[in-house]
């Protein structure tokens, strides 16, 4: 601990050294010209700045498919996964083969819009609410990122949104239509002037879905505002409300799956099974030049959800309102003519209060709306803190094009319940009161990397710390009616070597990276019987794993000149190689002790690749092929029951043409996902939460559904793309 204090304090006063006006080296790398895939340079900048495996898309990758699918954009890169309970929804991203432990929702993994926190106080992120058709570009911080982002094993995801560059007034109406009756519209708005740039959009999805009650409608309106007050200042401003309604199918058991056979479950049907939520986000960035070399960025924040959660065996009201302010101080020094130092520091603040109520039905089929009585339902008040100091200190030893990278974290969670059934004389015969309390240590998360860059080529080797605390919600089990105190905070230790680079006259772009992460006191959801009958879902320490992997991203762009048909061919290779292996992982399956070491991590496939390939002519004529591969996975712990892998061939063509006068452009197209007829699946139960049965769920007696399935065929959307600038 001393140690980590000292480092700390070293590298604080190190901003303290005389400044002089000097550019950062990490800029320098601005100066090549990339003839590689344009998020190419984006990539390397944060690759260098994070110090560890950072891979970006950007808006001409989003859109090589509906940027509404996330799991087919964001689901492309090398050790990225993402999942969804439905077919715009309930989206889980798993980074590294974390964050599949839940049976809902995202956890481990800290997401940002425009700087601002999605993820909550508590460490869980919901993207039902995120209008994604608008993101201009995302990057994904691999492993964990504590030192800079708080509470985090798996990684770091961005999205942000971009103003408009041309000057004046500009209007775009994008319009898609498809299977199922999907019906996608966004209607922006930019003004743009010396001093000022700002847009509005209104978007609106709606379709039937692939399932039964799988049903989705969605309305968003988003502002953002950049505003220069003067030459060192400069504000933005950023406002959304959004409203979501996604129907829920169920899942379905694994010989219904393979059959191709989704009658969807009898048990959420019955019920109408959805999530509505309505939210609304605002946040305000200033960005202050104090001097050339010392700078802030300051961002307060607010988002306010509300939502109903209606599902086979309970009714949910949920409000939570979540703020706080990240606020990031950049001071640049130069030690001597040959040294340079950059130094970041600042800290991240969130409070949540949320407000939940949960009462269960009493599984009447004949009345599947009658709720038990309200003494065993839950009604709570939460309050949860979360707060991260950090300091980063990058050193560039010019002459030697070799940089060291020094980081420390300092993180603390709490929170407080009260149980707001508990007060005196409300309920007759009611004596239990499920109120509490938690704080957990502070969590210090150092980060060291050494960064070499030879010409074109940057290489990088790397010691990261990341932690996760439990939430609320797993810190008390409410079957048993008593707090889950032997619960302590997850901690991960990466080593990692990655490789950046260019060749071929920078029309070839790669990464690589090798890495190993061991995660201590894993925790882990699992599931028992419940005396009442039935089981109940508790959270655990299980022991440790270690994963270890191989990741693998290369792109290369032929530009053809003088040719009536071809203009430019680009294409990519994506790949991932994962051992991810239980180590001293033990817990309980039916009752009995079980040891699951040596076993393979559940949901993670060991292969994943994608390969795509795109040509564009001098006519504005494109062409987008994706195909995207996952190998088999286990399901449970034993690692008894594998499910098959499966790989999706996506395409796209279209038509972009520009009036000569530039004020009209015109994006026409026809894209089709899986279309190969694949059998593949959006969601896996897993691990501890397999087995899922409720009654009612229309499938034979004692047959468990642990699978939400994809469509299994191909399917077809179209659009047209109009912008025109006043």
């Amino acid at each position: 601990m001393k140690t980590k204090i000292i480092v700390l304090l070293v590298t604080f006063f190190s901003m303290n050294l005389v400044a002089q006006t000097k550019q950062d080296s990490i800029n320098q790398l601005k100066n090549i010209i990339v003839k590689a895939r344009q998020k190419t340079l984006k990539e390397r900048n944060e690759f260098k700045r994070h110090g560890q495996s950072t891979e970006l898309l950007t808006s001409e990758e989003i859109n090589r498919n509906n940027p509404a699918f996330l799991e087919q954009s964001l689901g492309v890169m090398a050790g990225v996964q993402v999942d969804k309970r439905t077919q715009f929804g309930g989206q889980r991203i798993v980074i590294r083969g974390y964050g599949n432990d839940q049976k809902f929702n995202n956890w481990g993994i800290k997401v940002y819009y425009n700087q601002m926190p999605l993820t909550n106080a508590e460490g869980v992120t919901i993207l039902d609410d995120v209008d994604f058709s608008i993101v201009d570009k995302m990057d994904v911080i691999k492993g964990p990122a504590s030192t800079m982002y708080g509470a985090g094993v798996g990684g770091v995801v961005r999205f942000y949104l971009k103003n408009s560059d041309e000057k004046g007034i500009s209007l775009t109406q994008n319009t898609t239509t498809g299977s199922f009756n999907l019906l996608q519209t966004n209607t922006r708005l930019d003004y743009v002037t010396d001093n000022a740039s700002m847009f509005v959009n209104f978007g609106h999805l709606q379709s039937d879905g692939y399932r039964p009650n799988g049903q989705t409608l969605k309305n968003f309106i988003t502002y953002k505002g950049d505003f220069k007050f003067t030459d060192r200042q400069l504000v933005n401003v950023f406002l959304s409300h959004n409203y979501s309604h996604e129907g829920i199918s169920g899942q379905i058991p694994y010989s219904y799956y393979y059959a191709n056979n989704d009658p969807g479950n009898n048990a959420y049907i019955r019920n109408n099974a959805h999530l509505n939520m309505q939210s609304t986000r605002f946040g305000v960035t200033n960005n202050y030049n104090f001097t050339n070399t010392f700078k802030n960025s300051t961002v307060l924040f607010y988002s306010g959800t509300e939502s109903e959660r209606v599902v086979s065996g309970a009714s949910e009201q949920f409000s939570s309102p979540n703020y706080g302010l990240r606020s990031v101080f950049t001071k640049s020094n130069d030690i001597s003519n040959e040294i340079e130092n950059v130094l970041d520091f600042g800290t991240e603040i969130q409070q949540c209060k949320s407000l939940i109520s949960n009462f269960r039905f009493t599984g009447d089929l004949n009345n599947p709306f009658s709720v038990s009585p309200i003494a065993p339902g839950n009604y709570y008040k939460y309050t949860t803190n979360q707060q991260s100091v950090f300091i980063h200190d990058r050193i560039n030893f010019k002459n030697l094009d070799l940089s060291l990278i020094i980081g420390l974290s300092a993180n603390k969670i709490d929170y407080d319940r009260f149980d707001l059934l508990a007060l005196p004389g409300l309920i007759i015969g009611n004596t239990k009161n499920t109120s509490f309390s938690k704080s957990f240590t502070t969590s210090y998360n150092p980060h060291i990397a050494i960064q070499k860059t030879y010409k074109d080529q940057i290489f990088n080797l790397s010691y990261s710390e990341g932690y996760n605390a439990p939430t609320a919600a797993t810190s008390f089990i409410a079957a048993l009616n008593k707090t889950n105190d032997d619960l302590v905070a997850e901690k991960a230790k990466m080593i990692e070597f990655s490789v950046q680079g260019l060749l071929f006259n920078t029309r070839f772009d790669y990464q690589f990276s090798l890495f190993n992460m061991n995660i201590d006191n894993k925790l882990t959801q699992l599931s028992a019987p419940n005396p009442a009958g039935g089981n109940y879902t508790y959270t655990a320490n299980t022991g440790n794993q270690l994963n270890r992997g191989l990741e693998a991203s290369i792109g290369y762009v032929h530009e053809i000149k003088s040719n009536p048909f071809l203009s430019k061919v680009t294409s990519f290779v994506n790949f991932s190689y994962f051992d991810f292996k239980y180590t001293d992982f033990s817990t309980r399956v039916s009752g009995v002790l079980s040891d699951f070491s040596n076993k393979t991590v559940v949901g993670v496939p060991k292969q994943k690749y994608s390969v795509g390939l795109d040509f564009q002519s001098p006519k504005g004529i494109y062409l987008n092929t994706t195909f995207n591969y996952l190998s088999e996975v286990f399901s449970d712990f034993a690692n008894t029951n594998s499910v098959n892998g499966y790989g999706l061939l996506n395409a796209k063509l279209g038509y972009k043409i520009t009036t000569n006068n530039k004020k009209v452009s015109l994006d026409f197209f026809v894209a089709g996902n899986n279309l190969t007829n694949q059998t593949n699946y959006t969601f896996l139960f897993l691990g501890g939460n397999i087995n899922d049965f409720d009654a009612g769920n229309g499938f034979p007696t004692g047959m468990s559904a642990d699978v939400n399935p994809g469509f299994s065929k191909a399917y077809f959307w179209n659009g047209i793309n109009i912008k025109y600038h006043f």
